[in-house]
């Protein structure tokens, strides 16, 4: 895997450059150990950056056997996630994810379903681009074409700043194979949301 390494110096460094450029005092009481603390927690909401979908896919790929037969709808809703926007590195909050696939012959275990939506979601980004995101790498993970995600989310850009509309929610729909080309497999998705 290609790990890349975050540069906690440099985040320290920025960070108290930061400070200082808002107006503060990087050496009181209270902001001494602020870079420190910035920096690791960089490491831990930005864990995602280190790693491209296909390394996550491997990460939490592991599936077992079920009947190459049967096509059944799978379905884990209400993950939840936090991510970043890419904009404004604004908090991206209460985000509920969806995700669906159509089991070729394997499953994927439940657990990594919400693995792999929480270290994609641990990038600077947009939530349409998250959806993408974890559809591919539900898709390699699985070897399914038919994947859906539904994500719904807060986003501080529109809630805390700019225009300040603290009940704005954002919603995207990732979808692929029979989600897009099967108005059934669709609305068999949309049902189970409902459910």
């Amino acid at each position: 895997m290609t790990e890349k390494k975050m540069d906690q110096e440099k985040i320290k460094h920025a960070v108290r450059e930061l400070l200082e450029a808002i107006g503060e005092d990087p050496t009181r009481e209270g902001l001494l150990e602020t870079p420190d603390r910035v920096a690791r927690m960089c490491e831990e909401i930005f864990a995602g950056i280190q790693y491209s979908n296909e390394e996550i896919a491997k990460m939490y790929g592991k599936t077992f056997q079920a009947n190459p037969e049967q096509h059944d709808l799978v379905v884990e809703k209400d993950i939840d996630v936090f991510s970043y926007c890419e904009h404004h590195l604004a908090l991206m909050y209460d985000m509920k994810v969806a995700v669906a696939y159509l089991p070729y012959g394997k499953v994927l275990g439940l657990s990594k379903i919400a693995r792999i939506a929480d270290l994609a979601a641990k990038r600077l980004q947009l939530q349409e681009k998250l959806g993408s995101d974890i559809a591919e790498i539900i898709s390699l993970a699985t070897g399914s074409p038919d994947v859906a995600v539904v994500i719904e989310g807060c986003h501080s850009c529109m809630t805390a700043r700019g225009i300040k509309k603290p009940g704005a929610k954002t919603l995207t729909t990732t979808l692929r194979g029979k989600f897009q080309s099967d108005p059934n497999t669709y609305q068999l998705f949309k049902d189970a949301l409902r459910g």
